[in-house]
């Protein structure tokens, strides 16, 4: 997922935040004029979300997860499940627009 998000956006910077005893290796971030999306790992999986997800058109469907959310939106994957290559580099293509679109702050 980490190849794909920077051929989606070679400029996109990777961080850990988020960094605490119950999580010492904290939660990677993908920024690009401000959040893109977080990974985590949990049992069963692995959670993708994206900050601004509800306001991204997905016409692959490709959020699955905190979808009743009203800003952010998630993309659960499972063992062995990849999402639709092209369609994911779109979303977080259309992840930086929408990031680029906002009014810088001061």
């Amino acid at each position: 997922m980490r190849a794909l998000i920077r051929e989606a956006d070679p400029e996109v910077v990777e961080t850990v935040k988020w960094r605490k005893p119950s999580n010492p290796n904290g939660v990677p971030v993908w920024e690009h004029a401000g959040i893109l999306c977080t990974g985590e790992v949990y049992k069963g999986y692995v959670k993708l979300t994206f900050a601004n997800g509800a306001s991204l058109a997905d016409p692959a469907k490709l959020f699955n997860a905190s979808l009743d959310g009203g800003t952010r939106r998630a993309i659960d994957l499972r063992e062995g499940e990849l999402p639709d290559a092209a369609a994911f580099r779109a979303l977080v293509g259309a992840a930086v627009a929408h990031n680029l679109a906002k009014p810088r702050r001061r």
